[in-house]
């Protein structure tokens, strides 16, 4: 259940990485209240897992999640480039992600 909840929680931290970018800097009301709830969530589920999941694993799988996520949704939604360098070293935080989890 905790490699559930820490998923998600990476998913949430995808949520408020990118949602930052649409808040215009706290201006925008509306992306500034969802990146704030994003923000909350992703906290209070990577706390919940963290009852069961050594604390350097959790943090390490959560900010792979959202770094892959966001530099994914980044090339997706803001044109950001999509190099084979830049794709590969996305490939490697996969492949580190995984080993933790089944290093766990």
């Amino acid at each position: 259940m905790s490699w559930i909840l820490l998923f998600f929680a990476g998913l949430f931290e995808i949520g408020w990485a990118i949602g930052l970018k649409y808040t215009a800097g706290f201006s925008k009301p509306l992306p500034t209240v969802l990146t704030v709830v994003s923000m909350v969530i992703s906290l209070a589920l990577l706390g919940l897992a963290l009852k069961t999941l050594p604390v350097g694993t959790a943090y390490a799988v959560w900010t792979g999640i959202g770094t892959v996520g966001t530099a994914l949704l980044g090339i997706w939604l803001l044109g950001e480039p999509a190099t084979a360098i830049r794709l590969g070293c996305i490939a490697l935080i996969v492949c580190g992600i995984i080993g933790l989890k089944l290093a766990a």
